[in-house]
């Protein structure tokens, strides 16, 4: 007798790495710098909402999302019908998968990108074409745009890209769409479109209003922050989100869920003077790493990258050795998340032993 066997495809799937919480070191206080969380507490009036709402957990939440989606097209000037939440926008990239692709068909993103990718796109039963970023952490759109073939289904711009973190221009998103064929979905994935401070920024939602083929992928996890409550949410032509919203887990999104985040667009002032903050410790951050010697990509996100190669996990190994856990990505690098601006120094200090340069 055999037992069952989930599909092929099933068993290849590669597992998701989450970043780990750091270990106590005595005398030392510990910082989790591994998962690109907002280190703030809840923004005025989201935890009361939220409590509030947990009081009728014995009720389903609102499968169509209506609230929410009233306070997100308000917010965007956007339709109701043009969007589709789900639980964080990571499950979103299962969803583009699950309603466009056959098994075959192609997804093609930038290497390193975000981990989930690979992930979803396996388990969907298509395939991954992955086109990897340059020396500088940056997607290389022309070669993406090359590695389209009639099997492409959907294209993923991660953009600030995560792990890496530079972020990619509106002149340069315009010039590869109009490479793209107008059948393959367009998928631009801005998780961290908030920590963006450059020239010729993306203004995602004039990109789809002019495209029938471009899908944007938010979060409420990273400047919100409300990354234990998963909500994610797309932006696209109403056909597209239509599609992502027939694919979902019906009440995907709880009832709790809703409610925060409905509270945090109303909070949005304190969220961007919180998203500045954690912009100026970015800055002096990467300035203080230039300092010892790095020369970093671009950080568009609440993260900077170390491209240490093999020297990636050991470098993670002397942060923890001093109460600082981040996220390594073994023969790639290491992400380290903006955090709390105590715990810099020793980041800088071990970042110095390890610089290029000695």
């Amino acid at each position: 007798m055999t037992s069952p066997q989930p599909r092929p495809n099933v068993l290849a799937i590669p597992a998701y790495v989450a970043g780990k919480p750091p270990v106590a070191r005595p005398g030392l206080t510990s910082y989790k710098l591994s998962s690109n969380e907002n280190p703030y507490p809840p923004l005025p009036g989201v935890l009361e909402a939220a409590t509030e709402a947990a009081a009728s957990m014995n009720r389903y939440p609102d499968m169509g999302s209506t609230a929410l989606y009233a306070a997100l097209g308000e917010a965007m000037g956007v339709p109701t019908e043009d969007l589709a939440a789900a639980t964080g926008s990571v499950a979103l990239i299962y969803q583009l998968v699950n309603a466009f692709c056959d098994p075959g068909d192609e997804v093609v993103y930038a290497w390193r990108s975000f981990e989930a990718y690979p992930i979803a796109v396996t388990a969907g039963g298509a395939t991954s074409v992955q086109v990897p970023v340059t020396a500088d952490g940056r997607h290389d759109l022309d070669a993406m745009a090359a590695a389209v073939t009639d099997r492409t289904k959907v294209v993923i711009v991660c953009t600030p890209n995560n792990p890496t973190g530079p972020a990619v221009t509106q002149a340069e998103l315009d010039a590869f769409i109009a490479q793209v064929p107008s059948h393959v979905v367009v998928v631009v994935d801005e998780a961290y479109l908030e920590f963006v401070r450059m020239d010729d920024a993306i203004d995602g939602v004039a990109t789809y209003r002019r495209h029938q083929n471009v899908v944007l992928t938010r979060t409420f996890s990273k400047a919100y922050g409300l990354a234990g409550f998963r909500v994610g949410y797309a932006v696209a032509p109403a056909p597209l989100a239509a599609a992502l919203r027939a694919v979902s887990t019906p009440f995907g999104v709880s009832h709790v869920a809703q409610a925060a985040a409905i509270a945090s667009l109303a909070s949005q002032d304190a969220l961007f003077e919180r998203v500045s903050d954690l912009v100026e410790r970015r800055a002096d951050l990467v300035a203080r790493l230039r300092e010892v010697g790095w020369d970093l990509p671009d950080a568009q996100g609440n993260f900077v990258w170390f491209p240490l190669g093999d020297r990636a996990l050991d470098f993670a190994a002397a942060c923890g050795e001093v109460g600082i856990s981040v996220r390594p990505f073994a023969g790639d690098g290491v992400r380290v998340s903006i955090g709390e601006s105590e715990a810099f120094d020793r980041v800088v200090e071990v970042a110095a032993r390890f610089a290029p340069s000695t």
